[in-house]
């Protein structure tokens, strides 16, 4: 069976979660024998950086992102064919479907721009809200990350027949006391230190978890790891000067999982999401996990985490105490949470959706 998979994210100045999860997803299904891959992207004139380079073979449209997008959207035009030649299935991996002739799969990880369109450009809520029209009237099977995303794509007008749930994955390789020495010593980090990893955007909820870190008893330093996405995040305020608040920007795959070891909590109380992959992340390292009620964080998290307000930062601080007094608790409970949650069933899931398409 061939699959054109798109993979423009990948070159996208910030390719975010939607690029890691279609990634992993794609190096799990090399188990599938009877489904080939076929990775499509617009011309570029460099490869993307290593941690987004795909392992699948990928052909290449005439045009790039953002064009690339706007033909699609606009035009149905170029059909993924023109790259890949004919094949059985289509899976858009992320919210900008693709014009073919094949049975159309798209992957869905939230609709925040229905809900919170003042946390992203004008021209991209445009954009997204022309992608969910096409993806109502041309998309064959839909896949949710969450049943929270689920539920949005389904009252967004998408039949619940062509709604899946395929939850992501994460890779369980704790790592050693030497790797975390390490990354402390490169990055130049405390002993102890709260962790934030994710893109620097309105709706991860910076400034209040700030704002949180500062009414503690104890302030540990805060360490922000993550690319400088859309929108600009004051944290100039009083409190963000009382606390030591150190940016790292990206952080490359192979130092994340040693800078999740070595934090004391890792704190997400990001205001929507449509997985929170970084929570099942931390989880997989033993690393307790404060995270936001009433999101699809805490669907992620299941009974794992310290849930928190996400608008209360008093809450957000009593989260964080309560994380550090429950260390070895919420450790164990992470960690056997990721165990449960992989990229192989993820690719499993997916992988039943194309045989049903294709037959």
């Amino acid at each position: 069976m061939r699959v054109a998979y798109t993979l423009e994210q990948c070159w996208h100045a910030v390719p975010g979660g939607t690029a890691v999860a279609a990634l992993r997803v794609a190096e799990a299904m090399e188990l599938h024998d009877d489904i080939r891959l076929i990775g499509v992207a617009g011309r570029h004139a460099h490869l993307p950086p290593d941690p987004w380079m795909p392992d699948v073979p990928v052909a290449h449209l005439p045009l790039a992102a953002p064009w690339l997008y706007q033909t699609w959207l606009r035009a149905g035009w170029p059909k993924v064919e023109r790259a890949t030649g004919p094949v059985d299935v289509t899976h858009a991996t992320g919210l900008i479907p693709c014009p073919t002739d094949a049975p159309l799969v798209v992957t869905l990880h939230d609709l925040a721009f229905v809900h919170e369109p003042s946390h992203f450009s004008k021209h991209g809520v445009r954009t997204f809200r022309r992608s969910l029209d096409h993806i109502r009237r041309h998309a064959d099977v839909v896949l949710c990350s969450s049943q929270a995303t689920l539920d949005d794509v389904a009252f967004a007008g998408v039949g619940a027949d062509r709604l899946r749930l395929v939850p992501l994955g994460v890779d369980v390789e704790q790592v050693g006391a030497a790797d975390v020495s390490r990354v402390r010593r490169a990055y130049r980090l405390p002993e102890r230190y709260l962790l934030f990893v994710g893109t620097v955007e309105p709706r991860k909820n910076l400034r209040r978890l700030v704002d949180a870190v500062a009414l503690l008893d104890d302030p540990l330093p805060l360490v922000v790891a993550g690319s400088e996405g859309w929108g600009d995040v004051d944290l100039t305020g009083e409190l963000s000067q009382a606390i030591d608040l150190r940016f790292l920007g990206f952080v490359p795959s192979g130092d994340l999982p040693p800078l999740y070891a070595g934090a004391e909590v890792f704190c997400y109380p990001s205001e929507r999401e449509g997985y929170g992959l970084p929570v099942l992340e931390a989880m997989a390292q033993a690393v307790p996990v404060v995270t936001s009620v009433g999101t699809a964080t805490e669907e992620t998290a299941g009974t794992a985490a310290v849930l928190v307000q996400p608008k209360d930062p008093d809450d957000i601080a009593r989260g964080i105490d309560e994380a550090r007094a429950r260390r070895a608790e919420l450790s164990a409970k992470g960690l056997a949470r990721a165990h449960k949650l992989t990229w192989r069933t993820t690719a499993s899931l997916t992988a039943d959706v194309y045989r049903a398409l294709a037959r």
